[in-house]
């Protein structure tokens, strides 16, 4: 067993909140161990400390491995450096717009999230940046919600932590 094999299993593990999106995509599997005698830990980094899916993204985790053959699993959720949309793959990026969901612009230092990088968020549906944020709150803590001016299409941003 290696590494790249329990992160190809990991890959079928779906976010609970976003189905298009693998835990692998949206960059929450943080690390992934095989050691000598077979046994693997996998560690998690969930969005934010409260996530109420964390024990069934974990259990998943776990199954995932285990039917790949592996004995002896271990998934450690960890917060010793917070999750950041940075770490979205750029195949995650994809799995988001097909979601539905505008995907967050990668960024170089700390975000603070102001409502200037709000209101430019690109529109999934058409790509205009010509939208207007009705809300900086959705659904989720992560998503805000927005107004496409060009397709005319309401839409969720997922915000840039």
């Amino acid at each position: 067993m290696t590494r790249t094999d329990v992160l190809e299993a990991l890959t079928h593990v779906m976010d609970p909140e976003i189905p298009t999106l693998s835990l692998v995509d949206m960059g929450v599997i943080t690390g992934v161990t095989v050691a000598e005698d077979g046994s693997v830990r996998v560690t998690m980094t969930p969005t934010f400390v409260g996530c109420p899916a964390i024990d069934v993204m974990r259990s998943e985790a776990e199954a995932a491995v285990r039917a790949i053959g592996v004995e002896k699993v271990t998934v450690e959720v960890n917060f010793d450096e917070p999750w950041t949309t940075n770490r979205l793959t750029e195949h995650g990026r994809q799995m988001l717009l097909k979601h539905g969901l505008a995907p967050p612009e990668p960024f170089d230092t700390t975000v603070e999230l102001h409502l200037d990088v709000l209101n430019n968020t690109a529109c999934p549906y058409c790509g205009s940046r010509n939208t207007t944020m009705k809300s900086p709150f959705g659904p989720t803590l992560c998503r805000s919600l927005h107004y496409c001016n060009a397709c005319q299409q309401a839409f969720e941003g997922f915000k840039p932590v």
